[in-house]
């Protein structure tokens, strides 16, 4: 019995420019790929935030708005009456009151630093006939001060002369002269009194009377009744 015709099977090779070839096997992620791709993770993330930096909302300020020809100050408006809103003596200035003897009696205004020589110039001088006055001519003027020329009784703070011995006298304007006249005071504590004052600006209560060099307690209850600031 003779065997059954088999044709042989012929393998046709595949083309490599064509055809369908078997998917190779995914190779595994390896340290080196995860590397890579945390890097773009963290890059991406860093552009967003820059980017939600730069475009947050931001609070709207409103516009200045000028009337045409309208000055733009920055100096606030004082309420009428307020201390801001008074004359005040210009920096580098003193205003002080020269009475007396003298021929254009009435407020001087000088440079800080004048002396009282420099008030009684600026007065016009003492008046023909009068006597040199025994005033400190060195002593430095401070402001708001009084400067009694050839008076005698001194002259009280308002400018009459003093009615009584009993006189009160204003610590921050009273002059060596009339400071002189107070019970216990002679010419080189009232220096004394008058150079705190200048150290100081002024005097902010009779109390501060007790800091100036030679005022004991003693003293001070003398003097306490007969000043005031």
């Amino acid at each position: 019995m003779s065997a059954p015709n088999v044709s042989p099977v012929v393998r046709t090779p595949i083309q490599r420019g064509g055809g369908w070839t078997p998917p190779r096997a995914a190779r595994p992620l390896t340290r080196r790929h995860l590397a890579a791709v945390a890097v773009v993770v963290v890059m991406g993330l860093a552009v967003a935030v820059g980017w939600w930096w730069v475009s947050r909302a931001r609070p709207a300020t409103a516009p200045l708005v000028v009337a045409a020809g309208a000055a733009l100050s920055v100096m606030p408006t004082a309420a009428s009456g307020s201390p801001s809103s008074r004359p005040s003596v210009p920096v580098g200035e003193v205003v002080v009151h020269v009475l007396g003897r003298v021929r254009h009696p009435g407020l001087v205004r000088l440079p800080a630093g004048s002396r009282v020589a420099d008030a009684i110039r600026a007065a016009g001088g003492v008046l023909a006939g009068v006597p040199q006055p025994t005033l400190n001519l060195a002593r430095h003027l401070t402001d708001g001060e009084q400067i009694a020329v050839g008076v005698d009784p001194p002259v009280a703070e308002a400018g009459s002369p003093s009615a009584s011995a009993d006189a009160v006298i204003d610590l921050n304007s009273a002059t060596v002269d009339q400071l002189d006249t107070l019970p216990g005071v002679g010419p080189v504590l009232a220096s004394r009194i008058v150079d705190w004052r200048t150290a100081h600006g002024r005097f902010t209560s009779v109390d501060e009377l007790r800091e100036v060099a030679g005022v004991g307690e003693r003293k001070f209850a003398d003097l306490s009744a007969r000043v005031r600031v």
